[in-house]
């Protein structure tokens, strides 16, 4: 599944994220989407999401 696509990504999905402060090195968090931030339907750099734990990223990966 295309991490650029926002029909992709939904609640409760595992994926990996790259936050701001990490994408010199390109460092990805683990966790669960809560929410979507990105409303138009894809983005180039990844879709922006805010996990449960409250770390916002753009999602590079979709584990499940």
């Amino acid at each position: 599944m295309d991490h650029r696509d926002r029909k992709n990504i939904a609640q409760g999905k595992e994926v990996l994220i790259v936050l701001k402060a990490d994408q010199r090195t390109g460092k990805l968090t683990r966790g669960v989407v809560k929410d979507i931030l990105t409303n138009s339907p894809n983005h180039p750099h990844g879709i922006k999401v805010r996990l449960t734990d409250g770390k916002v990223g753009r999602v590079q990966k979709i584990v499940s």
